[in-house]
């Protein structure tokens, strides 16, 4: 088939954040979407497991949208075995979930694919750092993403996840965008994921947690992106 180069869409594949789904996320992207319409074709998926609802309060701005995600709430892994939650900053030896979730990640590009690239939101982002890692040291590998998009990222605090950020810096071209005002990822936190990766490209925002798409956007991602057009 032919087409022109400007009619090809990249093929994006894309994980939420903690307390979320396909249909939400997709909901938050809607910016996103518009903003990079023709040139992206986005395709969501929805994390194995089941997050059980809180009962604690809610006070920060950002948690407070968070909250809105109640309704099949999910997660790809929880930090707090017991409780069957997650806290990107609970240090802790072990997590519950994540090899199911990596396991869902590929059978996603095993029945949606082949994409160019993977997305990730929050704890989803930082379940990419773990795809990209996997991707890297393991050939073949189930995973063939020529690029990263890594939204408020972190490194995870399990020490089992320590693995992920061993070895030599990974080479899969990044974009990490953070918010300055994140309240729930902070941006130093996304920062300590950088050296990780091999020449990240950086996107910073004056907002707090979610996926930036203001017209003042539009020219980082499309300079990232452009480097995969076929």
């Amino acid at each position: 088939m032919s087409a022109s180069t400007d009619s090809v869409p990249l093929r994006i594949l894309c994980i939420h954040g903690y307390r979320q789904n396909s249909g939400s996320f997709r909901d938050k992207t809607g910016a996103l979407r518009k903003l990079l319409k023709k040139q992206v074709e986005w395709v969501y998926m929805t994390a194995p497991h089941s997050v059980p609802q809180r009962t604690e309060v809610v006070q920060e701005q950002d948690q407070k949208e968070m909250a809105k995600d109640e309704e099949d709430s999910r997660g790809w892994w929880f930090s707090d075995v017991q409780a069957r939650s997650f806290n990107a900053g609970q240090v802790c030896e072990a997590s519950l979930g994540l090899e199911e979730s990596l396991e869902a990640v590929k059978k996603a590009v095993k029945e949606l694919g082949p994409f160019d690239g993977i997305l990730g939101f929050s704890q989803g982002a930082a379940l990419v750092a773990m795809v990209c890692a996997l991707q890297e040291h393991n050939v073949p590998s189930d995973f063939q993403f020529r690029f990263a998009i890594l939204v408020a990222g972190f490194r995870s605090a399990c020490a089992q996840h320590e693995k992920f950020y061993t070895g030599t810096t990974l080479t899969i071209p990044s974009l990490h965008v953070f918010g300055q005002k994140d309240n729930v990822i902070s941006d130093s936190l996304s920062r300590e994921l950088l050296p990780r990766f091999e020449n990240p490209m950086v996107l910073t925002h004056p907002g707090g947690h979610f996926v930036p798409a203001a017209s003042a956007h539009r020219q980082t991602y499309q300079e990232f992106l452009s480097r995969f057009r076929k």
